[in-house]
């Protein structure tokens, strides 16, 4: 497993894609990668909603983030993962903290790869559980 500790110690190509992007934006922090497993967290201050609580489009972003990892850790060099489908059950709020995520593979085939992400708060409720399809291309040169 890659240990991630520090968001400078991430991957070349994960760290080329992420300047100034949405995970950026977001706070998202990788703390282990592999193509089984991804782990990351993210601050829910700066991603709420109007009421205060965590926004679900944020949780969705944690999610996207997580697979999106795992699959192109799974494609390898070479290929492209595209997200094609994400669904996210949302059963309790939160209002403070940072939320864990973590991604594991349910399928990992030729040219599709699909994770199920259980994102919890601080006291390790579950405050979404959330299933992510990405679709493996090879990648275009020129």
């Amino acid at each position: 497993m890659t240990q991630l500790p520090d968001q400078t110690e991430l991957p070349d190509w994960f760290t080329k894609l992420s300047a100034g992007s949405l995970n950026q934006k977001m706070g998202i922090q990788l703390t282990s990668a592999t193509a089984d497993r991804v782990v990351g967290t993210m601050p829910v201050e700066g991603n709420t909603q109007p009421y205060g609580v965590l926004h679900g489009g944020a949780s969705c972003v944690l999610v996207e983030t997580l697979g999106s990892v795992a699959s192109a850790l799974h494609a390898g060099p070479g290929n492209l993962v595209l997200g094609v489908e994400i669904n996210a059950s949302h059963h309790r709020s939160a209002q403070t903290g940072t939320i864990t995520g973590v991604a594991t593979a349910l399928h990992r085939g030729r040219t599709m790869a699909s994770y199920e992400v259980a994102l919890t708060d601080e006291q390790d409720r579950r405050i979404c559980t959330a299933r992510i399809t990405c679709a493996i291309r090879p990648a275009r040169s020129g």
